[in-house]
C-alpha cells in the first residue's frame, strides 16, 4: 500500500457535484493498493497514519498527533499511485490491485481508521471520478509505502 498523507485545514470530495466526504483539520489520505497488499499492510499503515505527529504544539514544533488536535481523516482510493512510467509517455497501472482485491482492503482500511481514531472516516467513492479540494496546511505532505516498513 502506498499513501500520500497531506495535513489539511480542510478537504472535501465531490462525485457528480455531491459531497461524499469532507473534513476540517486533519489528514487527506490518498491510498493506493497493489495486488501484493494484505490486511497486515493495512493495519501497519493505519497505525502509522493515526500515530503520526505532524501537528504543531505550543512551541510550533510538529509534536502532536491527529488525536491531540481532534483531527479527522478523508480517505480517497487512488490506484494511480502505482503508475509505472519507465517506458513511453502513457503510465502503466499493472501493479495496482484490481477492484475485487482493492475494494475489500480499502473497506478494511476505513474500519481500521474508524477504530483507531474513534471517528467516522470521510471517504470518496471507490472507482468514481472524484473532485478533491483541499487546503494543504504547511504544506505538510508525507509519502508512505508499506513495502518500506522492513527497511529500517
Amino acid at each position: 500500500m502506498r499513501a500520500v498523507i497531506q495535513r489539511v485545514s480542510q478537504a472535501s470530495c465531490k462525485v457528480d457535484d455531491n459531497i461524499t466526504g469532507e473534513i476540517k483539520s486533519g489528514f487527506l489520505v490518498l491510498l493506493g493498493i497493489e495486488d501484493a497488499d494484505t490486511l497486515e499492510d493495512a493495519q501497519w499503515l493505519a497505525q502509522k497514519i493515526t500515530g503520526m505527529r505532524v501537528f504543531g504544539d505550543e512551541n510550533g514544533l510538529m509534536n502532536k498527533s491527529l488525536a491531540d488536535v481532534n483531527g479527522r481523516i478523508l480517505l480517497i482510493s487512488q490506484f494511480t499511485l502505482f503508475a509505472q512510467t519507465k517506458k513511453g509517455n502513457r503510465p502503466s497501472f499493472i501493479r495496482a490491485a484490481r477492484p475485487e482485491k482493492a475494494i475489500p482492503l480499502y473497506e478494511q482500511m476505513i474500519s481500521l481508521l474508524n477504530e483507531l481514531t474513534g471517528h467516522t472516516t470521510a471517504t470518496g467513492i471507490f472507482g468514481a471520478d472524484m473532485k478533491i479540494s483541499l487546503v494543504n496546511d504547511g504544506p505538510v505532505t508525507i509519502v508512505m509505502d508499506t513495502k518500506d516498513r522492513d527497511n529500517h
